[in-house]
């Protein structure tokens, strides 16, 4: 992966710990991304492994991508904004 280009992506949660706040995402291109529960849209600050998310990627620390604005995706025949 050679960086964020403005499109939503989708994938699956692979890890999420509770106690530190920290997860790992992987794409549906076979990407893997950490994110931090700050970055949940919903703002419960947790997530199951195994959930579908939609997510963008943002630049981190140290020349790192990480996953941002995780979200469940739309339910087809639903339009993304409502």
């Amino acid at each position: 992966m050679t960086g964020p280009d403005g499109c939503t992506r989708g994938g699956t949660v692979a890890s999420f710990d509770d106690a530190v706040g920290l997860g790992r995402v992987t794409a549906e291109d076979g990407t893997d991304l950490s994110f931090h529960c700050t970055q949940i849209a919903d703002g419960t600050r947790t997530i199951a492994a195994g959930s579908a998310v939609d997510f963008e990627v943002m630049a981190a620390r140290h020349g790192r991508w990480e996953a941002s604005n995780l979200r469940p995706p739309p339910m087809p025949g639903r339009r993304a904004n409502g």
